[in-house]
């Protein structure tokens, strides 16, 4: 097999990546099985092993690779809901397939959140979000990614607990973690042309729930996942197709 190809869009080792979570989903290894080595992976992917060592880094990251010193590579030990053992490695962050089913999901859980937060959420819990939606606008602002993603995290999942629900809260938090994979692994974590626009969306969802107002939270929700699917749909696009 040849070297594998680093594009403009998508570096080598976030290919072998991709190919690593493909391997573990055709083996069927479940958390905690033993994985190849370094240098079995290698020459099964037809990379270097500096690629891999690499790829092997960013799975360790997002929770999808454990390495032990001295013991090698074995699949994470994940008892999330969604990325338990019962999924059996079925999500794979760069199958557009998988991620439109879990904006899908994601859409169904954060519009339920959204609307029961608009009826039961505290003083304490309001100022969090706002709190939360004024941290992705100063990271959108001064350009700062890592800031940008904490201050979104903080407040859909602000509002997830305010829905007073821990199931919700627990759907929300796990769906968004796989998201989050998906983004670091094929798109390196870039906010896209959409966080302006986040912005404003988060907006018009945290001042729907202060109203009280559930169907508008709901409604204001649902855009808001439509938009950000549209955002990622036009980047994998964009590097995929020029």
């Amino acid at each position: 097999m040849e070297e594998a190809r680093t594009d403009t869009y998508r570096p080598g080792y976030e290919l072998i990546a991709e190919q690593i979570l493909q391997l573990i989903a055709e083996s069927r290894l479940q958390p905690g099985d033993r994985m190849p080595t370094e240098k079995e992976l290698a020459e099964r992917l037809g990379a270097s092993r500096t690629v891999v060592r690499e790829a092997i880094k960013i799975l360790s990251a997002v929770g999808r690779v454990r390495a032990q010193k001295g013991r090698g590579l074995y699949v994470a030990d994940d008892e999330g809901m969604l990325g338990s053992s019962r999924w059996g490695g079925f999500f794979l962050p760069t199958d557009l397939d998988h991620v439109y089913m879990l904006f899908e999901f994601r859409r169904v859980q954060e519009t339920a959140a959204s609307k029961l937060a608009a009826t039961r959420a505290t003083p304490a819990e309001l100022r969090a979000i706002e709190s939360a939606a004024q941290l992705c606008e100063q990271g959108h602002l001064t350009d700062q990614t890592a800031l940008f993603d904490r201050g979104d995290d903080e407040f859909h999942l602000g509002i997830a607990t305010a829905s007073h629900n821990p199931f919700l809260l627990a759907a929300v938090r796990e769906a968004r973690r796989l998201q989050r994979q998906s983004s670091t692994i094929g798109l390196h974590g870039a906010l896209g042309s959409h966080a302006a626009e986040a912005i404003t969306e988060h907006a018009a969802i945290y001042e729907a729930i202060r109203r009280g107002d559930p169907e508008a939270a709901a409604a204001a929700a649902g855009v808001h996942l439509d938009k950000t699917l549209e955002d990622y749909r036009r980047e994998i696009q964009r590097r995929l197709f020029g």
